[in-house]
């Protein structure tokens, strides 16, 4: 019969990666073999292991993203590869051996997993970071949040030179918006440009949307910030030239998010052909790509309860015989992918207003105390369960009253603004209990840093010294 063997593999992003290997009861066979990610190296690696890879298992840590082509080699030979969480691995590696942590041990480690946390150990399917619709979708929510901070930055820019400007630009900056802070941040350059070619400028930028009317604004708005810094000194050509670089920045982000769109979207199709996911509620285009990609293939859980588990939705449960209580639910676990939960948190956010079942779930939440934010993490693990269930069966998500009955998504609509609603003095009410938890560990809500900082509340110091006479 033949013994079947484990490879733990301690994965390097720079370095070389170290691997042991493990019989099945456990015995070391040999440790501490030094390889790269060349394909000499593993199949140097291959010829010394000399197993069937029927008998061989390799488990890894999903290091960055140096165990994607490694765990590919293995699969294309018909091995089966096992990735170990690095909470997991760190715990045991902690009890093997506390004060000791090199490449070697972890690799030995890994090696000898079978024995030490057999249940742990599922077969890796997909192709984790080398998925393209997986990279596009975490790139694009990145260039997102890149943006928000630009923005922000204009915010607080426009603010030295009046209210005016936010309310006539807004705060989502679009192309025109843009294009105008970044040649004409400076008013007096936007004061010479003149009513005329300021019309033309925005009826170009913003394609007939705004018109000599809101170039008549604009300037009343310029005028005004002259007359505000009047004899103060603002050097209004370095201000525009910040406006510019930031605005610019702007510019390139909402160029990169479009053409991350058009990738998504044709890579969507291909790992969604039946578009299950965007038939759910509250989940357009963006939403339905991140939650297929991020989700991966929904037929590796061995459950909807995994897969509840993996979205890091599910929470905390800690039970004891000793506390007087028998079983303590506190927050998420947060555990799984970040993208996913936060594209189910915002799906179910706008589910609710269309799924009578999501939204009576969500206004008994809110009757017995909960707070908005944990009201909808719980409608978003209802609802990530029903997408699940739709792409494992291949079909799609059905809208239903609270009696079972399929509606439409504008019925939807109806019936939940007409009988589930949350009153607002309850929400106002679970919004205070809020509150106080989060600032309970804070003494001051404006910190003194310094005493020569400036401060928004008295200064407590006194002097030690009377003034000379």
């Amino acid at each position: 019969m033949p013994v079947r063997v484990t490879l733990g593999i301690d994965l390097a992003c720079r370095a070389p990666h170290v691997a042991s290997l493990a019989d099945d009861q456990g015995r070391l066979v040999w440790t501490g073999r030094t390889f790269q990610s060349r394909v000499r190296d593993l199949e140097a690696l291959w010829a010394d292991l000399g197993c069937d890879p029927g008998e061989l298992t390799v488990v890894m840590e999903p290091t960055r993203n140096a165990w994607a082509p490694v765990a590919a080699w293995f699969k294309s030979r018909g091995v089966k590869v096992v990735l170990v969480p690095t909470t997991q691995s760190a715990d045991l590696r902690a009890y093997y051996s506390k004060h000791t942590k090199n490449d070697r041990l972890d690799s030995a480690l890994l090696a000898r997993l079978p024995l030490l946390h057999p249940e742990g150990l599922r077969p890796h399917t997909g192709d984790g970071p080398a998925d393209p619709l997986r990279r596009a979708t975490k790139q694009r929510s990145s260039v997102v949040k890149r943006r928000a901070a630009v923005f922000a930055r204009i915010d607080a820019l426009l603010e030295l030179l009046g209210p005016g400007w936010y309310e006539e630009l807004g705060t989502e900056y679009g192309n025109a918006s843009l294009h105008l802070l970044a040649r004409y941040g400076d008013p007096r350059t936007l004061l010479r440009l003149g009513r005329a070619r300021l019309g033309q400028f925005l009826i170009r930028y913003s394609h007939g949307q705004w018109r000599h009317d809101k170039a008549e604004h604009l300037l009343a708005v310029a005028h005004e910030s002259i007359a505000l810094w009047d004899g103060a000194g603002m050097d209004f050509a370095q201000l525009g030239a910040d406006l510019a670089v930031e605005a610019e920045q702007a510019l390139v982000f909402t160029a990169q998010i479009r053409g991350l769109d058009e990738r998504i979207a044709g890579l969507y199709r291909q790992a969604d052909p039946l578009q299950i996911a965007r038939t759910a509620p509250g989940v357009g285009p963006v939403l339905a790509a991140a939650i297929t990609a991020r989700l991966g293939d929904p037929h590796r859980f061995t459950s909807l309860a995994a897969i509840r588990s993996y979205s890091g939705l599910v929470p905390k449960v800690t039970q004891s015989g000793q506390t007087g209580q028998s079983e303590h639910r506190g927050g998420i676990t947060k555990a799984g992918d970040t993208l996913l939960r936060q594209s189910l948190w915002m799906a179910a956010d706008m589910a609710r207003r269309a799924d009578p079942q999501l939204a009576a779930h969500y206004v008994r939440l809110m009757n017995a105390g909960r707070h908005h934010d944990t009201a909808i993490c719980h409608v978003a693990t209802t609802l990530l369960t029903r997408i699940a269930a739709c792409l494992r069966a291949g079909q799609p998500y059905v809208i239903r009253d609270v009696d079972g009955t399929a509606i439409t998504e504008a019925d939807g609509r109806r019936i939940v603004k007409e009988h589930h609603q949350v009153d607002p003095a309850v929400r106002a009410k679970n919004a205070s209990r809020r509150n106080p938890q989060r600032l309970k560990h804070r003494t001051s809500r404006v910190p003194q840093k310094s005493l020569s900082a400036s401060t928004s509340r008295p200064v407590t110091t006194h002097p030690t010294s009377r003034p000379a006479a």
